[in-house]
């Protein structure tokens, strides 16, 4: 009778038959895609499929796909050290959809209007009698106030 073997040999054994650890392993792109390329290349391309040791990318526009192909050994080599070894042979562009969308763009941190200024847009709607337009132009006009104050 044999010695019992731990749980995980015969799992690593069973996956390395199966030959599906590659697929396994080169599948971890897509989970880490934005650690391995960083911003903002994460949200201008999108790993499709791997064939043939060829990852197949998806680019957001014709000018990242000129971009990226200057960068394709850069990429390349980022890729391979995630994976740990070189598991990606080459990789090819086209340019198709994007599921992620680019991050919003951070928020300025608006000063509050001064009190002269706000005085001033009361003036300019006490005459006004219908709630829902004052309350229009109430907005508009701090807008504007705010808008000229950023510049």
């Amino acid at each position: 009778m044999k010695k019992p073997q731990a749980i995980h040999s015969i799992l690593e054994q069973t996956l390395r038959g199966l030959e599906i650890e590659l697929p396994l392993k080169t599948h971890s792109i897509w989970k880490a895609w934005k650690e391995i390329v960083g911003d903002p290349l994460c949200y201008h391309t999108q790993p499709q499929t791997i064939r043939n040791r060829i990852l197949f990318i998806d680019v957001s526009h014709s000018t990242w796909m000129q971009q990226l192909q200057f960068l394709k050994p850069t990429l390349l080599n980022k890729i391979q050290r995630f994976l740990g070894e070189p598991l990606i042979e080459d990789i090819r562009f086209k340019v198709g959809k994007m599921s992620r969308t680019e991050p919003p763009l951070p928020k300025t941190r608006e000063e509050p209007l001064d009190r002269k200024t706000i005085e001033r847009i009361e003036r300019l709607l006490e005459n006004l009698t219908d709630e829902e337009v004052k309350k229009g132009f109430r907005n508009l006009l701090i807008q504007s106030a705010k808008l000229r104050q950023r510049r």
